[in-house]
């Protein structure tokens, strides 16, 4: 453009375009540089609200393995190690970060926003990670990080073959394989990603990787506790439900009916009417769709159930009437029922309430017995305080109108009372004031226990690093154990063990130590 053979007033016009050229450019960069930074706090938002929710996740899925080992107990653990591997490499990626930030030496402003605009520089990373064609010692550190992540995470979707389409997903997000680059030429993941990039751009991309590793953690979450929904085509969103010509058989007659395929449809109506009456829709519709209908069944016999649905639908009222729907009143009871009121197991040591009743016979020609097992005074409920064994059977006898005689049976399995947990100022672990522990009292609670159990403290140990352990009587404090927290560092972490305690009934395991930092 500037060649010689231009005139002197030609390469003056040709050096203004070049320099008009230089400064759009430069406003350019200006303008993606801080596109950039507005990207990487969305992802640094999204992060926050993600880590959240996993936290709810997590929490619901101990919640269930505590109600429910069987079922939850495995997939509870997966979820714990999922948290632990995706906690370590978000922590080593903000190292990264961080490394970025001071080799650049960017001074966060008084909102603690980084400079955006002024991250233009593509050496930082390049003199860290890259050397030539290879990648520096910090570089293959890097990639020794993610590939150790990535095979963590894959352990553990190896586990179950109904994750293969979680791992598949996985792999695909977490993918570190050459990539071509716009030459056609296949280069290394690092360096196609990291390599010559403004520092504002890397800045991002980590904080994105961090939001793939909590999102990733949450769908493994969502798939531990059932809730990865398929798209909404896939059969398998539907269910064969079975539509009976009555909902009660006599003993000979033969079953008739319907299977269909179909799903509940989670659609709020906004009027329901049955056997003439209207529902009210706050109080009978729960959260798949579903109505909850309570009416007076009638005399023996077959009964139709007549009403309708009444939607809106594109601004206009439509009727879904209810039809083929009929029910059957049987004068005689076959079995009985038997419930725990508070949970299907039964508690050694404690007051266990019951409800037992013969479907259609009066309490008073209702009969059951078991070890442990006492009326308790209203009509069909009782008490059970298992002492011993694994299991109890209650057998339950009725007196029908024609003296006739029916019995069932079921058996609950007995579980001791859980171990408690050590709270010292109302929590486990986290870090108070020395004299707050020094006078603080120790308590041991039955958290998310269903029934009343007060528990008194009779002692515990305590440890101050550097010192012996410290044998206490009762819920607070001696004066040699005091003296041992006072002579403690700050930042020392002070740990109370072997919490012993009673309660008026059965005998209570220790309760779970207490950490306690001080904090002055």
């Amino acid at each position: 453009m500037a060649g010689g053979k231009a005139s002197a007033r030609q390469k003056m016009i040709n050096l203004m375009y070049l320099v008009f050229i230089a400064m759009m450019a430069m406003n350019m960069s200006k303008e993606v540089l801080s596109a950039f930074g507005l990207m990487e706090a969305k992802f640094a938002d999204s992060n926050e609200a993600t880590i959240e929710r996993n936290d709810k996740l997590l929490a619901e899925l101990e919640g269930k393995a505590d109600e429910n080992p069987k079922e939850f107990k495995v997939p509870a653990a997966r979820a714990q190690q999922v948290k632990i591997i995706s906690d370590k490499f978000y922590k080593y990626i903000e190292t990264l970060k961080r490394d970025l930030v001071k080799k650049g030496e960017y001074v966060l402003d008084e909102k603690g926003k980084l400079p955006f605009e002024a991250m233009d520089k593509t050496d930082i990373l390049d003199e860290l990670w890259f050397t030539g064609d290879r990648l520096t010692k910090k570089g293959d550190e890097v990639m020794t990080n993610i590939n150790a992540y990535k095979k963590a995470v894959n352990d553990i979707l190896s586990t179950d073959e109904s994750y293969r389409g979680r791992a598949q997903a996985f792999e695909k997000t977490f993918s570190t394989e050459k990539v071509e680059n716009k030459d056609g030429k296949k280069i290394d993941w690092l360096a196609y990603n990291y390599q010559g990039f403004p520092a504002i751009a890397s800045y991002t991309k980590l904080t994105a990787m961090q939001n793939d590793v909590k999102v990733t953690e949450s769908d493994m979450f969502s798939l531990f506790l059932g809730n990865i929904v398929s798209e909404a085509t896939t059969l398998n969103n539907y269910k064969a439900i079975v539509l009976a010509d009555k909902s009660a058989f006599f003993a000979g007659e033969k079953f008739q009916g319907r299977v269909v395929i179909g799903k509940y449809a989670n659609v709020a109506p906004t009027k329901l009417v049955v056997q003439g009456k209207e529902i009210d829709l706050s109080k009978s519709i729960d959260s798949t769709g579903a109505a909850t209908l309570d009416f007076n069944v009638g005399n023996v016999g077959e009964h139709d159930i007549k009403g309708k649905f009444t939607f809106i639908e594109n601004g206009q009222e439509l009727e879904i009437p209810i039809v083929n729907a009929n029910y059957v009143v049987v004068p005689r009871p076959n079995s009985a029922t038997i419930s725990a009121d508070k949970m299907n197991v039964v508690y050694r040591g404690v007051k266990n309430p019951m409800t037992i009743s013969f479907a259609g016979v009066p309490d008073n020609k209702v009969s059951a017995s078991a070890s442990g097992l006492t009326k308790a005074g209203k009509s069909g409920k009782y008490t059970m305080v298992p002492t011993s064994g694994k299991e109890v059977t209650i057998i339950v006898s009725a007196t029908l109108d024609d003296d006739s005689r029916v019995s069932d049976k079921a058996t609950f399995r007995i579980k001791d009372i859980p171990k408690p947990t050590g709270q010292l100022a109302g929590m486990s672990n986290g870090k108070l004031p020395r004299a707050n522990i020094a006078a603080g009292t120790v308590k041991a609670e039955l958290l998310d226990f269903d029934f009343e159990l007060p528990l008194s403290v009779t002692g515990f140990k305590v440890k101050v690093p550097g010192q012996p352990s410290i044998t206490v009587s009762g819920s607070k404090m001696s004066g040699q154990a005091r003296a041992a927290i006072n002579k403690a560092r700050r930042g020392d972490d002070v740990t109370i063990f072997d919490i012993k305690s009673r309660s008026s009934g059965p005998a209570i395991k220790p309760a779970s130590p207490i950490v306690i930092e001080l904090a002055n």
